[in-house]
């Protein structure tokens, strides 16, 4: 084995170890409400979530296209393993940072700062290295459409959570109407089994958001390997591994073993962030909990869609928040919300500084 391979082998075990922590970070995201109601418990909760990761990395490809084509310009300076190595590296770091202190912090905010940082630590500070804004081309259909940091990342960045609180607190609106005559007792049988129905649904829409973020890394890390010729002499059963063209469909072999990974990673549970969502910031009872999930769901497919990479956390917690507020303004602990935010405003400068450091240190060593 060359050492080229043997690197690239290296990244590809911390690319799958960051999908695996973001898999048992981000579990709150999809069982947090279901939990704290009640309605399953915490083992029937994350074998559902996990199943529903599982099936939801199978549909589109549009989120890891974004990830591995639309934020670093490989005309200005080529990515390599080293990159992906940095970038991953500050992911991980930063996502067991805020696992620790069970803040839901963003894993795909974390995966593009670290991206960031990494290839400006690559290009020597050079800031036309990453795509801001600019209009893409299909080659197939001929449209039109804007791809870039700008478009892809800090827009739905703001948006998402925004649609979160606004979707979240009217849809809560519109059952509190619907169930006004209603008895107590009704409700909760009602929408408890309809919120295993939204559990799973959030769960579909944090695997086709999530796992799709750390398919087109392993994509960008595969055609960098490719160009660079570490991947000419491979054997003939490890010819999978060369990517000569980022722009092709994603090979199957790269979503099920991301779609695994996430799954494992999201049976194992992060329970330190599920106490912060599902019990601190509200409390909830079955039709809170569908209410906030189908929100977050919703908006999740619809991104996915679209190819952005929005983080699960800000939508899934604003969707709480929406649907807290609706409850009543003052059953929202806005203390712990100040901190919450804090965490999100943070995650991309701070990964984006150790994926710079982490890169001009490791190339100052060689």
């Amino acid at each position: 084995m060359t050492t080229a391979l043997f690197l690239l082998l290296v990244v590809l075990l911390v690319v799958y170890a960051f999908e695996y922590i973001n898999g048992f970070h981000d579990t709150a995201n999809a069982i947090a409400t279901v939990v704290s109601t009640k309605v399953l418990t915490p083992r029937q909760a994350l074998l559902l979530a996990a199943g529903m990761n599982l099936v939801g990395a199978f549909f589109g490809q549009a989120v890891a296209k974004t990830i591995h084509s639309g934020i670093v310009d490989d005309k200005v300076v080529a990515v390599t393993t080293l990159t992906v190595f940095c970038a991953m590296l500050a992911g991980i770091i930063w996502n067991l940072i805020t696992w620790w202190f069970g803040m839901p912090s963003s894993s795909t905010h974390a995966l593009v700062g670290g991206l960031i940082g990494a290839s400006l630590g690559a290009a020597g500070g050079n800031w036309k290295v990453l795509i801001w804004s600019r209009v893409k081309i299909d080659k197939v259909t001929g449209k039109e459409s804007m791809e870039g940091i700008y478009h892809k990342v800090v827009v739905p960045m703001i948006t998402s959570p925004l649609l979160g609180l606004v979707v979240g607190f009217l849809f809560m609106g519109f059952l509190f109407w619907l169930i006004r005559n209603w008895r107590p007792h009704k409700v909760n049988t009602v929408f408890g089994r309809l919120q295993i129905v939204s559990a799973g649904y959030m769960g579909f829409g944090h695997g086709m958001a999530d796992a799709q973020k750390t398919m087109g890394v392993i994509m960008l890390t595969l055609f960098a390997a490719t160009q660079a010729g570490e991947l000419n002499n491979l054997p003939t059963w490890l010819s999978f591994l060369q990517v000569p063209d980022k722009s092709a469909s994603i090979p199957i072999w790269i979503v099920m073993s991301c779609a695994i990974t996430m799954a494992a990673g999201t049976y194992a549970g992060g329970w330190r962030i599920i106490k912060t969502l599902g019990h601190k910031m509200v409390k909830m009872k079955p039709v809170h909990g569908f209410a906030a999930e189908t929100t977050a769901a919703t908006i999740l497919a619809a991104t996915g869609y679209m190819g952005m990479p929005v983080s699960t956390t800000h939508t899934i917690t604003t969707s709480i928040m929406g649907v807290g507020a609706a409850k009543r303004w003052g059953s929202m602990r806005w203390t712990l919300i100040e901190s919450i935010v804090w965490a999100w405003v943070m995650t991309i400068p701070a990964t984006a500084l150790l994926g710079y450091v982490f890169h001009r240190l490791i190339t100052a060593a060689q």
